[in-house]
């Protein structure tokens, strides 16, 4: 499986979409998906650049997560930025890693993604609980490269 295309069907995608609008329910961070085929640089410091080019870190509250998947290399990781690195916990992102982890060994990436998303709403809603006043600042839909 090297295709971006033929990493999620439609149906798995709404999945993995209908979670983000499901922790955000209960928080007012920010989560996106974001899967490309292939990176030539460090997972974690492309998932910064993204992070960027997607603009997630113009959240009012800089509470944005983004999690990167790189099909080919077979490589995730999650970028939280800096209002939530600022209040939480230095291994705050471990137990999502590995919840995701541990499905993609399975190779169940689809459900891995979805735990992983809701799992990390509910972390966020201790640092960053949803208010009536709240609106979704950016996409739920995955964005892909």
């Amino acid at each position: 499986m090297s295709k971006v295309e033929d990493f999620l069907t439609a149906a798995q995608e709404q999945e993995i979409v209908a979670a983000i609008r499901s922790a955000e329910k209960t928080t007012s961070g920010e989560i996106r998906v974001h899967i490309e085929k292939h990176t030539d640089l460090d997972v974690l410091e492309r998932t910064y650049e993204l992070f960027h080019f997607l603009k997630m870190d113009n959240t009012i509250q800089r509470n944005g997560v983004l999690i990167y998947v790189a099909v080919e290399d077979k490589s995730f990781a999650i970028y939280g930025d800096q209002g939530i690195n600022a209040v939480v916990p230095e291994n705050f992102w471990k137990s999502t890693r590995d919840i995701i982890l541990n499905k993609f060994k399975e190779g169940d990436f689809t459900q891995g993604l979805v735990d992983g998303i809701l799992v990390a709403g509910e972390q966020l809603q201790h640092y960053f609980p949803w208010d009536h006043g709240d609106i979704n600042e950016l996409s739920d839909e995955i964005s892909k490269g």
